[in-house]
């Protein structure tokens, strides 16, 4: 018969394996961000004001780096690396609380005043990549701006009901993660990775058709004022909202 003692022992056990996964991811993700900001750097300055030269240079960077380190390094992910030192040139103003995804998010922000709000809230406040993603798409910081200061604590802990935090497990499947650390494929998929993989051959099929054939989307994103998403599946010419966050 297991005793409270020996669910004492478990629990410690099991806080002391939590706690030593999240140090590992942490220090991963801290990696991760300043070796893409040194990529980022050094691509930058190489290419200065030599915009053929730059379509060469990444097209280049993109084929060794793959070769030698594994997924992770495409001409999209070098571009972004690129836009992420322009964006953050300081390298000591990085928080390493936040994620390569946290970064990438940030990056869509074209305001400086609303991407600081975002990086420092979401460093400060401990915001998952998806409850950073929640707040900026809600409009969180023109939200606050205008609400009194009295009401303001309850908005900010809203984020924890409508988007809770996820264990570490869940941080390890960031595919960037998994890139970085070049780890293999999983053989198990789950349905939204069997759906890409039949619009990869979609999308084969079509180019194999020619001009005159596209394909716009299987989904759209609708968020609401109250920061609540639907979305948008096209079928047969018609608009079904099939799912809601």
């Amino acid at each position: 018969m297991i005793s409270e003692s020996d669910k004492e022992i478990y629990y410690a056990i099991r806080a002391a394996l939590a706690e030593a996964r999240t140090s590992v991811v942490a220090a991963v993700n801290s990696a991760m961000v300043g070796v893409y900001w040194e990529i980022g750097r050094q691509i930058t300055e190489a290419i200065g004001e030599r915009a053929e030269y730059g379509r060469y240079l990444l097209v280049y960077l993109s084929e060794r780096p793959t070769a030698e380190f594994g997924k992770g390094f495409s001409v999209v992910n070098l571009r972004s690396m690129r836009q992420f030192f322009q964006t953050f040139p300081i390298r000591y103003a990085l928080r390493s609380e936040l994620t390569w995804t946290h970064y990438r998010l940030l990056m869509r922000i074209d305001d400086p005043s609303r991407r600081e709000f975002y990086l420092t809230e979401g460093a400060d406040s401990g915001w998952t990549s998806r409850q950073l993603e929640r707040q900026i798409n809600s409009f969180y910081y023109e939200r606050l701006l205008a609400t009194q200061k009295e009401h303001r604590p309850e908005m900010m802990g809203e984020i924890l009901v409508l988007e809770p935090n996820k264990d570490a497990d869940y941080i390890l499947k960031d595919p960037y993660i998994l890139e970085f650390l070049d780890l293999k494929e999983n053989v198990k998929y789950n349905e939204s990775e069997l759906e890409q993989g039949l619009i990869d051959r979609l999308q084969e099929f079509l180019l194999e058709l020619g001009k005159g054939f596209s394909f716009v989307a299987r989904q759209k994103r609708i968020t609401t004022e109250h920061g609540e998403h639907y979305y948008i599946e096209y079928s047969d010419s018609r608009i079904i909202p099939i799912l809601s966050r």
